[in-house]
């Protein structure tokens, strides 16, 4: 299967790594192999070439406003003490050639869109204007040109009008459509496979003895994939064995783009998975550890060049850690630059409303409560631990301490990454 150009250099084992060291390593992932497919199926795909109109747009004169086309100086010095009275000629149909052409003193009716006749050269707004019999009274004047949409004003024949890279939008593929762009290139969509270790692990379905925890990273993680855009084949709970993991690697790999483990990213006794990776064809481990927190205990590693990436067992660690590594490395995938990948959905510009500590040598993630407090959006750090999933559920977004940092005051302008 095609893999991604490039593999993240190789660090030693067990090698912690800053964040701005991590997003190099996943800025260095390659895109996979393009396809061609029609426009209308384009949207939440990752454009692999510049479209470059072929047409001027709109191809013609046309009206910007429901009124009259009329010849500009026609109309100068109009006023409702004074109007300007021309001579309606008919009206244009939507959708036909404008034939008919105006001659000094006369006007057509024209309503939004519709093809601005010949010698028209403005459209006086219908709001200006009053019926009298085959005459049109113009209450204001207009400027050449005004409330007219010219042949290539929007877009002119030639110009790139959506480079590569770019994630086609709704409004992207509307605005293909106009142009006459039926098909275009785009990245293939990632395909990924997730699977969680852990003997403690059981099904929603079924009642946790003492020791055991329902699952809740595979369901999170399963759809928080799904949201950038990728395919998810979902495998399930894995055993804490050598040969049962080393087996659902080797499957995943076989089929996938990419593979999220949950679990077994620490460094104990039971966690097998770097010693598993390791005995893979082709493998080496990229980073394990993140200066971070929570979720410093994340893997990156490559395997015949498909990316592995290591998430804590901790629910709140592992779903930051994908909202802030895993989805990057997705979208790279799927062929965002890294710029645009690493950059979130949305941010809000908020005031801390109390003091917020934090250990230096790390970059902290802070989940916190958004507020309206008159003129001022406030946040509000949320306490808790990583295993407390109902915790990063009632926050509104992260609030970044940087690493050199021990902490933030109350009063502190923040951008929030919202979720």
């Amino acid at each position: 299967m095609p893999r991604p150009s490039r593999a993240p250099r190789v660090r030693p084992f067990f090698n912690v790594v800053s964040t701005a060291e991590a997003r190099a390593h996943i800025a260095e992932i390659g895109a996979l192999p393009s396809e061609w497919v029609p426009t209308r199926d384009a949207a939440d795909r990752v454009l692999a070439r510049p479209i470059t109109a072929a047409i001027d747009m709109p191809h013609f004169d046309r009206a910007d406003m429901d009124g009259f086309a009329v010849r500009a100086p026609d109309t100068f010095g109009a006023s409702t003490g004074t109007p300007a009275y021309l001579k309606i000629l008919g009206t244009v149909e939507m959708g036909r050639q404008a034939k008919t052409t105006l001659r000094k003193g006369t006007a057509m009716r024209v309503a939004t869109g519709a093809m601005l006749p010949p010698g028209a050269d403005a459209v006086v707004m219908v709001e200006h204007t009053d019926e009298v019999g085959d005459m049109v009274e113009v209450h204001r004047g207009v400027s050449p040109w005004q409330n007219v949409l010219r042949t290539g004003e929007d877009v002119a024949r030639g110009t790139e009008v959506l480079g590569a890279g770019r994630r086609l939008r709704p409004r992207d593929v509307g605005a293909l459509t106009g142009l006459g762009v039926n098909r275009v290139r785009v990245h293939r969509r990632p395909r990924v496979g997730l699977l969680s270790t852990g003997d403690e692990i059981v099904p929603p379905d079924r009642k946790p003895r003492p020791g055991q925890v329902r699952n809740i990273n595979q369901y999170s993680l399963a759809a928080m994939i799904e949201a950038t855009g990728a395919h998810v084949s979902d495998y399930g709970v894995v055993a804490d064995a050598t040969a049962d993991l080393a087996a659902a690697l080797r499957h995943s790999l076989a089929k996938d783009d990419a593979v999220f483990l949950s679990g077994g990213s620490s460094v104990g006794v039971k966690d097998l998975t770097t010693d598993v990776i390791l005995s893979l064809p082709k493998a080496a481990i990229v980073f394990h550890g993140i200066s971070v927190a929570p979720g410093k205990p994340t893997l990156l590693a490559v395997a015949g060049g498909v990316p592995i990436v290591g998430l804590p067992g901790h629910p709140v660690s592992a779903l930051v850690i994908f909202d802030l590594f895993g989805a990057p490395l997705l979208r790279r995938l799927a062929g965002e630059p890294a710029d645009a990948a690493f950059r979130p959905t949305r941010t809000e510009r908020a005031v801390l409303a109390q003091n917020v500590a934090s250990k230096p040598g790390r970059e902290d993630y802070v989940r916190v409560r958004v507020t309206r407090a008159g003129d001022r959006t406030l946040v509000t750090p949320i306490p808790g631990k990583s295993g407390a999933i109902f915790h990063l559920i009632s926050a509104d977004g992260l609030v970044r301490i940087p690493a050199n940092s021990e902490g933030l005051d109350e009063g502190t302008e923040v951008d929030v990454i919202m979720f």
